[in-house]
């Protein structure tokens, strides 16, 4: 599986990959334990990206390690640590994360996203999740990426504590952190309202990895929904939805919806992508942007390779 999937990579002009070690998603392309445990797996596993011209970037474990339920939190907190190991014992120096959630107060058994905290209750709900949960934890990510001289690259993304800037260096400032920056996903940032290349700015080295990745605002909707739209359709188990850890499950995406997630160049045209990747230059020029498909318009190898002709035409122009 790993050495086609590298294959396809190299077929396109792409020099390396993230690979998934945990969280949400199994860890399909590495065998981590064997990674952690004996040098001879780590040797074997960097020959296979070795042989096919293909750089390790760096490994993914996004998750919700802070969600209340044990069952996805646990796991979620423990894939991270794991991933952070292995990737030490690899050689790599980035590990993509998310935040994680919490509950809103001690015995929650579901996670509670503050959006907008016009009232003093909705102030008590961050106070309890950032005092009582969030550093706390990220302090003990933060020693623990740096005993194995690795970077925790958090992902902005919406329903977890951190899916801003500012929230992002608010939880480096409290945590006192050393080892945790922000991987830098325009898409999330897109549907907010946000600029991702003032962001790029604003956090400066804070940023130390990227994904590439692209969105379509759909203005007939957005006047009518905005973009927090909650109309997503529960999946029947039949329809094999995709497990997310506990009991949680991916929905349906709404068919009229307010924005989507599309192929690069689909939402955002060239010139876009060459400042963005001018912006991230001027941050770290060996900076890796990897890309991310999630449009549903186009196939697996399909979206990937109308991406990468637009992130190597980008960077074309960047060099």
């Amino acid at each position: 599986m790993l050495p086609d999937a590298l294959d396809v990579i190299a077929s396109l002009g792409l020099n390396a990959a993230e690979i998934n070690a945990g969280g949400f998603l199994p860890p399909v392309h590495i065998p981590i334990d064997d990674v952690i445990a004996s040098q001879s797996a780590r040797d074997d596993y960097l020959a296979v990206f070795a042989d096919k011209g293909v750089a390790l970037a760096g490994l993914n474990a996004n998750g919700n390690p802070l969600h209340p339920n044990p069952a996805v939190g646990e796991k979620h907190a423990s894939d991270l640590r794991r991933a952070i190991r292995a990737a030490g014992a690899l050689g790599q120096t980035r590990v993509v994360t998310m935040s994680g959630l919490p509950g809103g107060e001690p015995g929650s058994t579901v996670p509670n996203w503050i959006v907008n905290a016009w009232n003093s209750g909705a102030l008590d709900v961050l106070e309890y999740q950032w005092e009582q949960v969030v550093v706390p934890f990220w302090k003990e990510i933060d020693a623990l990426a740096a005993d194995h001289g690795v970077t925790v690259a958090i992902e902005m993304h919406p329903q977890n504590v951190v899916f801003n800037p500012p929230t992002l260096k608010r939880l480096v400032e409290r945590c006192g952190a050393t080892n945790v920056g922000a991987e830098m996903d325009p898409s999330h940032l897109f549907w907010q309202g946000m600029d991702p290349i003032a962001a790029i700015e604003y956090l400066g080295p804070l940023v130390v990895h990227a994904a590439a990745k692209d969105v379509r605002i759909n203005d007939e909707y957005a006047r009518i929904y905005g973009v927090l739209d909650e109309r997503f359709r529960r999946l029947s188990p039949d329809e094999d939805p995709v497990h997310l850890g506990g009991h949680e499950y991916v929905n349906e995406w709404p068919q009229d919806s307010a924005w989507d997630f599309v192929a690069l160049g689909q939402g955002h045209d060239v010139a876009f992508w060459t400042r963005f990747v001018q912006a991230l230059h001027a941050v770290d020029p060996e900076i890796a942007i990897n890309i991310e498909h999630e449009d549903t318009a186009f196939g697996p190898v399909e979206g990937l390779t109308i991406a990468a002709d637009v992130l190597k035409s980008a960077a074309a122009v960047t060099v």
